[in-house]
Protein backbone atom coordinates (compact mmCIF):
# COMPACT_ATOMS: atom_id res chain seq x y z
CA UNK A 1 0.00 0.00 0.00
CA UNK A 2 1.24 3.35 -0.45
CA UNK A 3 1.89 5.75 1.50
CA UNK A 4 -0.22 8.09 -0.14
CA UNK A 5 -3.25 6.01 0.09
CA UNK A 6 -2.34 5.51 4.08
CA UNK A 7 -2.62 8.98 4.44
CA UNK A 8 -5.44 10.37 2.22
CA UNK A 9 -7.39 6.86 0.74
CA UNK A 10 -7.41 5.10 4.18
CA UNK A 11 -10.68 2.80 4.56
CA UNK A 12 -11.01 3.18 8.21
CA UNK A 13 -9.95 7.22 8.95
CA UNK A 14 -7.64 7.52 11.34
CA UNK A 15 -8.34 9.19 14.76
CA UNK A 16 -8.62 13.07 15.08
CA UNK A 17 -5.41 12.65 17.41
CA UNK A 18 -3.26 10.42 14.51
CA UNK A 19 -4.38 13.26 12.08
CA UNK A 20 -3.17 15.89 14.13
CA UNK A 21 0.33 14.14 15.66
CA UNK A 22 1.08 13.24 11.49
CA UNK A 23 0.56 16.87 10.38
CA UNK A 24 1.53 18.95 13.46
CA UNK A 25 2.42 21.98 12.09
CA UNK A 26 5.38 22.15 15.54
CA UNK A 27 6.72 18.59 14.72
CA UNK A 28 10.03 18.55 14.74
CA UNK A 29 10.46 14.66 14.00
CA UNK A 30 13.40 14.21 11.59
CA UNK A 31 11.99 10.94 10.50
CA UNK A 32 8.98 12.49 8.69
CA UNK A 33 9.15 11.60 4.79
CA UNK A 34 9.95 14.05 2.03
CA UNK A 35 6.30 13.28 0.57
CA UNK A 36 4.51 14.28 3.72
CA UNK A 37 6.49 16.90 3.97
CA UNK A 38 5.75 18.53 0.83
CA UNK A 39 2.35 17.95 0.85
CA UNK A 40 2.24 20.01 4.11
CA UNK A 41 4.32 22.76 2.88
CA UNK A 42 2.30 22.87 -0.25
CA UNK A 43 -0.70 22.99 1.49
CA UNK A 44 0.52 25.21 4.01
CA UNK A 45 1.48 27.78 0.94
CA UNK A 46 -2.12 27.71 -0.04
CA UNK A 47 -1.82 25.08 -2.79
CA UNK A 48 -4.99 22.60 -3.71
CA UNK A 49 -3.70 18.76 -3.71
CA UNK A 50 -5.33 15.69 -5.37
CA UNK A 51 -3.66 12.45 -5.56
CA UNK A 52 -4.19 10.45 -8.36
CA UNK A 53 -3.75 6.30 -8.38
CA UNK A 54 -4.22 5.98 -12.36
CA UNK A 55 -4.16 8.18 -15.08
CA UNK A 56 -7.83 7.63 -15.21
CA UNK A 57 -8.10 9.49 -12.33
CA UNK A 58 -5.88 12.01 -13.19
CA UNK A 59 -8.67 12.86 -16.34
CA UNK A 60 -11.64 12.80 -13.52
CA UNK A 61 -9.80 15.16 -11.32
CA UNK A 62 -9.14 17.49 -14.59
CA UNK A 63 -12.30 17.29 -15.49
CA UNK A 64 -13.95 18.24 -12.09
CA UNK A 65 -11.34 21.24 -12.27
CA UNK A 66 -12.74 22.26 -14.79
CA UNK A 67 -16.52 21.78 -13.98
CA UNK A 68 -16.00 23.46 -10.78
CA UNK A 69 -14.39 26.35 -12.29
CA UNK A 70 -16.32 27.00 -15.15
CA UNK A 71 -13.54 26.42 -17.83
CA UNK A 72 -15.01 24.36 -20.44
CA UNK A 73 -14.46 25.64 -23.62
CA UNK A 74 -12.10 28.13 -22.68
CA UNK A 75 -8.48 28.75 -23.67
CA UNK A 76 -5.60 27.39 -22.10
CA UNK A 77 -2.09 28.29 -22.17
CA UNK A 78 0.00 25.07 -22.63
CA UNK A 79 3.72 24.61 -24.18
CA UNK A 80 3.61 20.62 -23.84
CA UNK A 81 2.58 18.55 -26.83
CA UNK A 82 2.02 15.50 -24.70
CA UNK A 83 -0.53 17.41 -22.74
CA UNK A 84 -2.29 18.57 -25.50
CA UNK A 85 -4.92 15.13 -26.18
CA UNK A 86 -6.27 16.50 -22.16
CA UNK A 87 -7.30 19.37 -23.55
CA UNK A 88 -8.35 18.23 -27.12
CA UNK A 89 -10.66 15.40 -25.22
CA UNK A 90 -12.48 18.35 -22.99
CA UNK A 91 -12.64 20.43 -26.28
CA UNK A 92 -10.38 23.40 -25.18
CA UNK A 93 -8.32 25.50 -27.27
CA UNK A 94 -4.58 25.94 -26.61
CA UNK A 95 -3.35 27.40 -29.93
CA UNK A 96 -2.06 31.01 -29.50
CA UNK A 97 -4.41 31.87 -26.64
CA UNK A 98 -5.51 35.52 -26.18
CA UNK A 99 -6.75 35.31 -23.06
CA UNK A 100 -6.09 32.00 -21.46
CA UNK A 101 -8.35 30.93 -18.43
CA UNK A 102 -5.04 28.72 -16.69
CA UNK A 103 -1.69 26.75 -17.86
CA UNK A 104 -1.69 23.55 -18.19
CA UNK A 105 2.27 22.37 -17.54
CA UNK A 106 4.36 19.54 -16.46
CA UNK A 107 7.16 20.32 -14.15
CA UNK A 108 10.73 19.76 -12.93
CA UNK A 109 10.20 18.85 -9.36
CA UNK A 110 8.76 19.00 -6.45
CA UNK A 111 10.60 20.73 -3.73
CA UNK A 112 9.81 19.07 -0.45
CA UNK A 113 11.56 21.52 1.97
CA UNK A 114 9.43 24.83 1.13
CA UNK A 115 6.59 23.14 -0.62
CA UNK A 116 7.34 24.61 -4.18
CA UNK A 117 6.99 23.63 -7.75
CA UNK A 118 10.44 23.65 -9.77
CA UNK A 119 9.74 24.79 -14.00
CA UNK A 120 12.13 25.18 -16.20
CA UNK A 121 11.72 26.05 -20.02
CA UNK A 122 10.75 22.86 -21.34
CA UNK A 123 7.11 23.34 -18.97
CA UNK A 124 7.00 27.49 -19.40
CA UNK A 125 9.51 28.86 -22.18
CA UNK A 126 10.34 32.06 -21.47
CA UNK A 127 7.61 33.21 -19.52
CA UNK A 128 8.40 34.83 -15.88
CA UNK A 129 5.90 33.55 -13.33
CA UNK A 130 4.01 36.72 -12.80
CA UNK A 131 3.44 36.50 -16.95
CA UNK A 132 1.50 32.89 -16.16
CA UNK A 133 -2.16 32.95 -15.79
CA UNK A 134 -3.34 33.14 -12.25
CA UNK A 135 -4.69 29.85 -12.39
CA UNK A 136 -1.99 27.01 -12.74
CA UNK A 137 -3.14 23.39 -13.02
CA UNK A 138 0.23 20.93 -13.02
CA UNK A 139 0.82 16.96 -13.37
CA UNK A 140 3.31 15.65 -11.36
CA UNK A 141 4.88 12.65 -10.20
CA UNK A 142 5.24 11.24 -7.17
CA UNK A 143 9.13 10.62 -8.00
CA UNK A 144 9.66 13.95 -8.81
CA UNK A 145 9.29 14.94 -4.86
CA UNK A 146 12.85 15.98 -3.76
CA UNK A 147 13.97 17.13 -0.48
CA UNK A 148 15.36 20.60 -1.68
CA UNK A 149 16.26 22.75 -4.22
CA UNK A 150 19.67 21.90 -5.22
CA UNK A 151 18.36 18.09 -5.30
CA UNK A 152 16.38 19.44 -8.43
CA UNK A 153 18.59 21.32 -10.07
CA UNK A 154 21.12 18.37 -9.73
CA UNK A 155 18.29 16.22 -11.27
CA UNK A 156 17.52 18.88 -14.52
CA UNK A 157 21.69 18.80 -14.87
CA UNK A 158 21.54 14.96 -15.26
CA UNK A 159 17.86 14.62 -16.97
CA UNK A 160 19.04 16.93 -19.69
CA UNK A 161 23.10 16.57 -20.51
CA UNK A 162 22.86 18.33 -23.38
CA UNK A 163 19.56 19.96 -24.35
CA UNK A 164 19.73 22.04 -20.62
CA UNK A 165 16.80 24.21 -20.46
CA UNK A 166 16.95 27.90 -19.08
CA UNK A 167 14.15 30.07 -17.22
CA UNK A 168 14.63 27.20 -14.49
CA UNK A 169 12.23 28.66 -11.54
CA UNK A 170 9.54 27.95 -8.69
CA UNK A 171 6.32 29.29 -7.69
CA UNK A 172 6.27 28.68 -3.83
CA UNK A 173 3.19 30.84 -3.04
CA UNK A 174 -0.49 29.39 -4.43
CA UNK A 175 -2.77 32.59 -2.59
CA UNK A 176 -2.29 36.05 -1.54
CA UNK A 177 -0.30 36.60 1.80
CA UNK A 178 -3.42 37.75 4.28
CA UNK A 179 -1.37 40.51 5.74
CA UNK A 180 1.50 42.29 4.33
CA UNK A 181 4.07 39.62 4.49
CA UNK A 182 8.02 40.26 3.24
CA UNK A 183 8.93 36.53 1.88
CA UNK A 184 6.52 36.82 -0.41
CA UNK A 185 7.68 40.37 -2.12
CA UNK A 186 8.39 40.27 -5.83
CA UNK A 187 6.33 37.49 -5.94
CA UNK A 188 2.76 36.57 -7.52
CA UNK A 189 0.38 34.45 -5.95
CA UNK A 190 -1.40 31.46 -8.04
CA UNK A 191 -4.16 29.52 -7.87
CA UNK A 192 -2.47 26.15 -8.26
CA UNK A 193 -4.23 22.74 -8.51
CA UNK A 194 -1.82 19.83 -8.51
CA UNK A 195 -2.59 16.33 -9.42
CA UNK A 196 0.00 14.33 -8.55
CA UNK A 197 0.13 10.80 -9.78
CA UNK A 198 1.48 7.64 -7.94
CA UNK A 199 4.26 6.08 -9.94
CA UNK A 200 6.33 4.20 -7.29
Amino acid sequence: MSLFRKIFGSINPASEEDKESEFSKTNADSTISIDEKFISNFKKNGGKFLYCENPEEVKEHFENILEENDWFESEVLCYEPELFSMLEDNKLSFSKPKNPSFLLASCENLISEEGSILFSSKQIKQDKPNELPTNIIILANTSQILEAKSDGLSAIKKKYERDYPTNITTIKYFEKAKEEDFTQYGSSAKNLYLLLLEDL
